[in-house]
């Protein structure tokens, strides 16, 4: 185990590192830089750019060095945990991602729990009512949640929350709770916002995961060991709970890798839609910019997570399935 330790974390870092090389050179692909579209804004509003001043803000923004020095110097600050400096908001982009941080993890974290604790429930009974009306009346349900866009939901029960609870259109709170100070009425503001986004980007993936575990269970349950456990007298919930749902769980745990990162970015087009303030939209507007600090750093985070969620997402597994065998050549 420790030998597999060993190789993962060398691994994680080897990916890292190519991820470094293709986010930085993605970011520069499009023509032109930050610089170039900040003099486009500056013209259009009347003002002139003079040769100087362009060359001043290049030396000031570090954009007249040769791309693998500006590379050298982002992924340095990088290792030593300096994201760098975001030309867009003149700001640290530490300080820019830590003020839509604590808004971004609560409202994803909680449509994470909500897909949770909606989807084992009725995924478990579909697949122990196989073909009952519950089953087929849920099924129908969960193809409804696939197929409806995540964008037209949010602006049936937009209206739907303004009309039956008062609540304001857009955003994770009311108006005048924006830039105030923390109280419980604004705590409260904020649930009273937060169902709304929660049921528009937990829909898709709890009608996904329905799916999932429910043939994943029917598998598990028609099994001989299903079979052998029934024919010892055991429980039918006993069966269920020990076995067939431990192993059905297996693809749940490996998308823990994906689970990370969705929670610090979010779902970034009804984030927009919903003017919500979140990661999402600042990461799209920093690459339609070409902030390199700012997107590149925050990008550069959500492969972290990614790696580190796969990581644990394998050890997890190991525990949980006595069939897999990590990091063992042969093994029979």
């Amino acid at each position: 185990m420790i030998r597999y330790l060993g190789n993962r974390l060398m691994t994680m870092v080897l990916t890292l590192a190519a991820i470094s090389v293709l986010v930085f050179a993605i970011i520069q692909l499009p023509p032109g830089d930050y610089l170039t579209s900040y003099i486009a804004e500056i013209q259009a509003q009347g003002e002139q750019v003079t040769a100087d001043k362009i060359q001043f803000l290049r030396e000031e923004y570090g954009l007249d060095k040769p791309l693998w020095q500006q590379y050298l110097v982002w992924v340095t600050g990088l290792v030593h945990g300096d994201l760098g400096y975001s030309f867009e908001y003149n700001q640290p982009v530490a300080d820019v991602v830590g003020e839509r941080m604590p808004l971004t993890l609560l409202l994803n974290a909680a449509t994470v729990i909500f897909i949770y604790l909606v989807s084992f429930p009725i995924g478990i009974y579909s697949a122990t009512h196989q073909y009952s009306w519950g089953d087929h009346g849920l099924s129908f349900l969960g193809f409804l949640g696939l197929a409806t866009p995540n964008f037209l939901l949010a602006l049936i029960l937009l209206y739907l929350a303004n009309v039956w609870f008062g609540t304001s259109i857009g955003g994770l709170m009311a108006p005048e709770f924006i830039g105030a100070p923390w109280s419980m009425a604004k705590v409260g503001s904020v649930l009273a916002h937060l169902w709304v986004p929660v049921v528009v980007i937990g829909t898709a993936g709890t009608a996904g995961m329905i799916r999932r575990l429910r043939a994943n269970l029917l598998d598990e349950l028609h099994r001989q060991y299903v079979t052998t456990a029934r024919a010892k007298g055991l429980s039918e919930n006993r069966i269920l709970f020990k076995y067939p749902l431990r192993m059905a769980m297996n693809p749940f745990i490996a998308d823990l890798g994906s689970i990370l990162p969705q929670i610090v970015s979010g779902s970034v087009i009804i984030s927009a839609v919903m003017s919500l303030p979140t990661t999402g939209p600042m990461l799209l507007s920093s690459l339609r910019s070409q902030d390199m600090y700012l997107a590149g750093s925050f990008l550069m985070f959500l492969a972290l997570l990614t790696v580190v969620g796969m990581f644990i997402s394998d050890l997890l597994l190991a525990l949980l399935d006595p069939r897999i065998r990590l990091g063992v050549k042969g093994a029979r």
